[in-house]
């Protein structure tokens, strides 16, 4: 059963911004998102993916639904970034 939240938790968290990413391609418009907020979300999944995995490393165990949804997040954010920057 824990198993099962980590992941359901890390899925939900991971398409949280998919109607987000949806909206801007259908749009090509990004206009409306912060510069500031695309930043701090950016960062904040990095240096949080980093700290899991250090922990992990030191603890060698392993968080895999996490993993998967900080990369999710990375790319989803990344390509906010790029299309606030081209459109």
């Amino acid at each position: 059963m824990h198993e099962f939240i980590g992941w359901l938790g890390a899925f939900l968290f991971a398409i949280c911004a998919v109607p987000q990413v949806i909206k801007t391609f259908k749009s090509k418009k990004a206009d409306d998102l912060s510069w500031l907020f695309l930043l701090f979300w950016l960062f904040g999944e990095i240096l949080m993916m980093i700290y899991i995995v250090i922990d992990d490393v030191s603890l060698n165990i392993r968080h895999y639904p996490l993993y998967i949804n900080y990369i999710f997040n990375i790319i989803m954010v990344l390509y906010l970034a790029y299309a606030k920057k081209v459109y």
